[in-house]
């Protein structure tokens, strides 16, 4: 399963493709689009979105999973980034893929099974579990993968406690005969 992880921002999207296959986990493309300061905010949202468009188009991606934004001081920063991650969500219900949303709780917890554990225990999670020979770079890189690898484990969980689900109720309709 190929996954796009994205980071939302208007100024900086972290992006990164993540391929789980067996269990294992493997970073295909990971990196940042920026966007100028200082243009309109509808020029920076077309420029995300024609971005994600390419990057779906090229990667083909099975599924996308963004962050959900959390935000508690700074409400002009929160309306913004919110507008950029409306037009990331667009961008990608319109290319037909199916999106999934966590929490920087959920992600810090699926990581590292701590949710207050910060930006460097993430980033060194995302560099072990991906098998990188460094931390990427760029903060919001690494937070895209670290979204991607998220979507992976929840995945997975999910679908053994479905599988689970489809067991008891066939057994049950078993037992009713």
């Amino acid at each position: 399963m190929k996954i796009l992880g994205v980071d939302p921002g208007i100024g900086r999207v972290g992006w990164g493709i993540i391929e789980e296959e067996k269990g294992i986990l493997k970073a295909i493309k990971f990196d940042c689009f920026e966007t100028k300061v200082g243009e309109k905010t509808e020029l920076r949202l077309q420029q995300i979105n024609q971005f994600l468009v390419n990057i779906i188009d090229t990667e083909k991606p099975d599924c996308a999973s963004v962050e959900k934004l959390f935000f508690a001081a700074n409400s002009k920063t929160a309306i913004v980034v919110g507008e950029a991650r409306g037009a990331i969500l667009l961008s990608i219900s319109q290319a037909g893929l199916p999106v999934f949303s966590y929490t920087p709780l959920q992600v810090k917890q699926a990581l590292t099974g701590y949710g207050r554990a910060d930006k460097k225990q993430i980033q060194y999670m995302v560099m072990t579990l991906l098998n990188l020979k460094e931390i990427p770079k760029q903060d919001d890189a690494a937070d895209a993968l670290a979204i991607a690898i998220t979507h992976a484990f929840s995945y997975k969980i999910n679908s053994v406690q479905s599988s689970k689900c489809k067991v008891q109720n066939y057994s049950s309709k078993l037992k009713s005969y």
